[in-house]
């Protein structure tokens, strides 16, 4: 036991040596970095930027051997974005990822072996938007594009207020790996949350200094599986913000703003709706998909300089009644999530820069209780480095829970799903521009 112990005590001492290690090995950066940007006029431009989040992750009895402990550099992202303006009303947006980087072959969208550069990575389309923006009532995005759910999915990888904010169950959009499949028997409902369709967004002022936004969006959804039919995917959403606006672009979001915005109070609700979206044709077993999710930000910055607390919530309830039939078959099964869930986490900045940035501990809890599997559960702990904002930041932080071991992030809630608490530790590095 006390082996044990001091094996788990010297891995996390370790994990913030080498964290203290690489933020005091830093040079002073600029407090806002921004994409560089060609300008032919004030109508016609195009910028270019990056953003890479690496990190290292250990977690016990999580080796090849089951016994040991595993330890896994990883590329979790490696992003080129590209945005432009062709006309005073036309815009557009071009973003590529790594899909396959933080895992071998075969854990991406693509199948094992193909499309793989030097078998364990593949650089893809993410997002592809004709922008019709004409002003800040009424806009129209057609391409694929991030569809309007919950205000985690909207922060995306970058913008999350913890390095892995995706601990709750997906869409279909994020639960899937491919857009149409290749087969009846291999359905896809689009990748990292995309979707090939169309959204109409807008943001209005009612009153009182409150702002409303407002995105609706039809899309394909899931094609070929338990949807022969090919019926649309419809997706909508409305945040509304009591205190201070959020700038963004679009209807996109943050996780927190380290107080650059002021007060932030936004509470938002999300419905998906897709007949014939869930199941498993094979074994008869269909379902029509319905995806709630109610998420609530809110941001105080503290009088007197005393720093900012931040806090965010997710709520999230999806209707997928295919039956726990449909799980005879997992190879056929478009199983997305059926049940309950939510996570809660609270973080406090620092108002003292050391050395070139401020600390941001943090605690969070997620909860998910699957119709047709067990309850599964985490706590998760950490400290934030913050350089510039979402730009360059560290992060250590460590795990207690069996979200992992049960499969709840792949998509393992079939009956069957077993695993046990354990914990894991992990350091992780974010840089953009």
């Amino acid at each position: 036991m006390k082996q044990h112990f001091r094996r788990r005590w010297a891995r996390f001492v370790i994990v913030g040596a080498i964290a203290a290690l690489v933020a005091g090995m830093g040079v002073p950066l600029s407090p806002a970095y921004a994409a560089g940007t060609i300008k032919a006029d004030d109508d016609k431009w195009i910028s270019i930027g990056m953003g890479i989040r690496t990190s290292f992750n250990t977690i016990e009895n999580g080796s090849t051997n089951g016994q040991d402990w595993s330890n896994n550099f990883d590329i979790n992202n490696a992003r080129i974005y590209i945005n432009g303006q062709i006309h005073k009303y036309v815009k557009f947006e071009f973003n590529t990822d790594c899909f396959d980087c933080a895992v071998k072959s075969g854990a991406g969208p693509f199948p094992s072996g193909s499309q793989n550069f030097g078998g364990n990575s593949a650089i893809g389309l993410l997002d592809a938007i004709g922008k019709f923006e004409f002003n800040e009532k009424v806009n129209i995005w057609v391409g694929r594009l991030l569809l309007p759910s919950e205000r985690g999915e909207l922060n995306g990888p970058f913008y999350h207020a913890t390095f892995d904010g995706f601990r709750t169950p997906l869409f279909p959009a994020d639960y899937s790996a491919n857009f149409n499949g290749t087969s009846p028997n291999n359905p896809g409902a689009g990748l990292y949350g995309r979707d090939n369709g169309a959204s109409f967004w807008g943001k209005i002022h009612p009153s009182f200094g409150t702002h409303l936004l407002y995105v609706a969006s039809v899309s394909q959804g899931l094609r070929n599986g338990p949807n022969p039919s090919n019926t649309m995917m419809y997706t909508g959403r409305l945040q509304w913000n009591l205190l201070n606006d959020e700038v963004n672009p679009g209807y996109y979001t943050s996780g927190t703003y380290y107080g650059t915005a002021g007060d932030i109070l936004a509470i938002a609700g999300n419905i998906q709706y897709q007949k014939d979206g869930a199941g498993n044709a094979a074994t008869g077993n269909v379902s029509d998909f319905t995806g709630i999710s109610v998420d609530v930000l809110f941001e105080k910055v503290l009088p007197n300089n005393l720093g900012v607390f931040t806090f965010n919530s997710e709520f999230k309830q999806f209707f997928a009644n295919y039956g726990a039939g449909a799980f005879a078959n997992p190879a056929t099964c478009f199983c997305v999530f059926d049940g309950l869930s939510y996570t809660l986490y609270g973080l406090y900045l620092i108002p003292q820069e050391i050395g070139i940035g401020r600390f941001q501990p943090y605690f969070r809890f997620t909860s998910i209780s699957p119709t047709y599997s067990a309850m599964r559960q985490e706590y998760e702990y950490g400290l934030n480095y913050i350089v510039s904002g979402h730009n360059a930041r560290i992060a250590v932080y460590g795990r207690y829970g069996d979200l992992e071991t049960k499969g709840a992030l792949t998509g393992n809630y079939a009956p069957t799903a077993t695993g046990d608490r354990v914990p894991s530790f992990h350091v992780a590095l974010q840089l953009q521009y």
